[in-house]
Formats: C-alpha cells, structure tokens, sequence
C-alpha cells in the first residue's frame, strides 16, 4: 500500500504503545516519519528497525524549543510536513479531587493539554506555506463523557476534543484538517503499568468492560488514525472519532474511582500511550 508516499508524519510518543504502531502503519504505507519521544533507547531503536523511513528527535513535548526543533529537522531530513500525530501521553494525577495536589494537575495539563496546542501550533507553521496538511490528536474516551478517567486527564482530554473543534474553522481557510482520536481502553503499556505490567490482565479487563467484548490494541487506534491523515478523509475536519468498542454508547460503568489510585500511580510516571 502507498497512501503516504511522499508524505513527512512527526509522531509524538511514537516510540511505545498507539504511538509506535502508528509509526509503523504510516511507513509500511510508503510515508516518513519522525518519532518525537523521550525515550531515547526504544525510539533510536524504532527508527533503526525502519531504517531510511524514520528518523528520532528526542523530544519533551511540554518544552515549545523541543516541537520547534522537532518540526524542523523533520523537514530537514525527510521533506515538508504533511501531518502531525499529537500521541504522547500520561495518566497522571490521580486520586480524589480534594487530594490533587496543583503540581501533578500542571504536569498532567503539561503534557496532555499544552503539548497538544503545541503540536498543533507549530505544525500548523510549517503546513501553512503549502497549503495543505492533516493533524489528528488524541483525545479518549475520558473526553467525550464523564466519569471515565481520573479528574484531571477528564479535563484535558475534553480540552483536545474543544481544540479539535475550535481550530478546525481556522485551519480550514489554509488547506489544514484537524481531527481527534478517542480510544477507549487500549492494551499499551501505559494501561498494562495499571495492572503492575501485567498485559494478560489488563487485556482481559478491557475485554470485559468493552461491550463488543474485545480487547483494542494499538494497531486499531492507529487504524483511524491513519484514516483521518489521508486523502481518504480529505472531506472530514473538527471530527473526534471514536474508537472505543461501544463504551461511550454503553451504561457500563468503567471509572477509575479515588479508591483505584493505588493501581494508577504505577502509571503516573509513563510518558507514552
């Protein structure tokens, strides 16, 4: 297949999880891409397993000099930016709202609110000149209804599906689409760190609380996350795309109450989705 030949993709978290099966989706599709992660090991070694068609930047995508940098050299070294995969993620502060301390709310907001506008701002510059462009962001589940996701991750992912729609009229007027992603529970190994690594029973909790009855992995997020990059979707902007297996149609009850904090905090340190 060749949907992305000629095509330049930074992908943010794109060394582990969502991230890395979308990198590689874009290039078995004939695109490039550059892997904007901080984990140095795992993405070097992404980028050598792909080989001319991806290249990675270390990259804290909280930190506006880091996206610049990112933007840069990927039009430096595999040509003008056609999209940006706003991935990388945390779940970040946990536990009851009465006990979310203001430091873990601003690092949750860092990394999951800002560093979207970020991706988005920054691509948006280097898409302008040529008229044309895709951004897709990742929002969740947790930020299409309530009650689905710690507090402060609720919050922005609301805030990436607000952006998504706010900036679509915008970017419109320069040739630019912009959509969103809402995975739902996805087998990565930010969700397996919930479980203390254990990816068997993580898989079989999202199988379980997904009404269709089957665990998601990355390869289907990436999916439409694909989809929503090419021409396929030349027609679709300020769109946020679920991908959840029924679970915002669904009266299940998946919420992470203050009482599962214990489990949470295993993840509160990963910087991947």
């Amino acid at each position: 297949m060749s949907r992305f030949t000629g095509h330049t993709v930074i992908v943010t978290g794109g060394a582990s999880g969502i991230g890395e099966a979308t990198v590689r989706a874009i290039v078995r599709e004939g695109g490039k891409v550059l892997i904007a992660d901080l984990q140095e090991k795992e993405g070097e070694a992404l980028a050598q397993q792909l080989g001319d068609a991806a290249i990675f930047q270390k990259t804290d995508v909280t930190n506006e000099a880091d996206i610049i940098a990112a933007v840069a050299r990927a039009e430096q070294a595999l040509g003008p930016l056609t999209g940006m995969v706003n991935n990388a993620g945390i779940i970040g502060a946990v536990g009851s709202i009465t006990e979310t301390t203001v430091e873990a709310f601003d690092r949750t907001m860092a990394i999951l609110s800002r560093a979207v506008f970020l991706g988005v701002k920054h691509a948006t510059k280097a898409m302008k000149p040529h008229g044309k462009g895709a951004i897709v962001s990742l929002a969740s589940s947790a930020g299409v209804m309530g009650g689905l996701g710690p507090h402060t991750y609720t919050m922005a992912k609301h805030g990436v599906v607000g952006l998504t729609k706010s900036a679509a009229s915008e970017l419109s007027g320069y040739g630019i689409r912009i959509n969103a992603v809402a995975p739902g529970g996805t087998v990565t190994p930010l969700t397996a760190a919930l479980t203390g690594g254990d990816t068997e029973a993580i898989t079989e909790f999202i199988k379980s609380s997904t009404p269709l009855g089957i665990p998601c992995l990355p390869e289907d997020i990436a999916g439409g996350i694909l989809y929503l990059l090419s021409d396929e979707a030349r027609f679709v902007t300020g769109h946020t795309l679920a991908i959840d297996g029924g679970i915002t149609t669904s009266v299940l009850n998946t919420s992470f109450h203050h009482d599962d904090s214990e489990i949470l905090l295993h993840a509160g340190q990963r910087t991947e989705q």
